[in-house]
């Protein structure tokens, strides 16, 4: 039996798309902030943005958005490189993608909402020969002490190769391939305080910066965070592009 269809991706058409998903990432981005209706910011107008809907009520479910960049020579106008000295990335001489503002409705646990998520992007990518996609990935709070163990398992296996590794831009950083060089992970506390995209992005081989950035307007600590697809698991880009070809079928 074939599985129903749940949802529906697409990108937004008009204003008004744009500020379903500016609402969505408001209600999940400031808690306990009521006057903030919509989050937006001066990166949207230059964004595509892509909505995931429920096929039956047509309720916004997900959204993210992202930037498509021909080489690295213009990675200076990104979101990412408010907080990253991305100059080692100007080299980069292949097309990109910077992924942002990825959120999903905290209150639909089925994981094929972000394989979903996946699916367009796996699709994207193979049609317009992107060769990285990067961005920040948020870990909740402030408060580094909370991930010691997820932050030295990164510091451990998961750090970005020097030759595009960011450097620190920053105000206020907390520099864990330093703090935490002697420290070693226990592993399953660093899982259980992984944060899923993150997750999701290293299980691809992504790689990320040496520290984390505060960021005390969203309440959050990010790390930027890389993902050369020529360097994808065989098996896991074959996974991905298998549900790409069920979508397009």
């Amino acid at each position: 039996m074939q599985e129903a269809v749940l949802y529906k991706t697409r990108m937004a058409q008009t204003e008004a798309d744009i500020q379903r998903a500016q609402a969505l990432r408001a209600g999940l981005f400031y808690e306990n902030v009521d006057e903030i209706v919509l989050d937006n910011d001066e990166f949207d107008h230059i964004n595509h943005h892509v909505l995931i809907e429920s096929v039956e009520t047509g309720e916004l479910l997900a959204t993210f958005r992202f930037m498509h960049l021909p080489n690295g020579n213009e990675i200076e106008k990104c979101y990412s490189a408010q907080y990253y000295d991305l100059s080692r990335l100007k080299k980069y001489c292949e097309a990109m993608i910077e992924v942002g503002r990825f959120c999903l409705r905290e209150d639909i646990r089925d994981p094929g909402l972000l394989r979903t998520a996946w699916t367009f992007l796996t699709t994207y990518v193979d049609e317009n020969d992107i060769s990285l996609m990067f961005g920040c990935s948020s870990f909740r709070g402030t408060d580094e002490d909370k991930y010691t163990d997820t932050f030295a398992l990164l510091k451990e296996r998961h750090l970005a190769p020097d030759v595009w590794r960011p450097c620190a831009k920053a105000g206020e950083v907390f520099r864990f391939a330093d703090h935490l060089k002697d420290h070693k992970p226990v592993l399953k506390l660093a899982s259980q305080n992984m944060p899923p995209l993150l997750r999701t992005y290293l299980t691809m081989g992504g790689w990320v910066s040496d520290h984390a950035v505060i960021d005390r307007a969203l309440g959050t600590l990010h790390v930027f965070t890389g993902v050369e697809i020529g360097r994808i698991p065989q098996k896991r880009a074959q996974l991905l592009r298998n549900d790409a070809d069920v979508v397009r079928a």
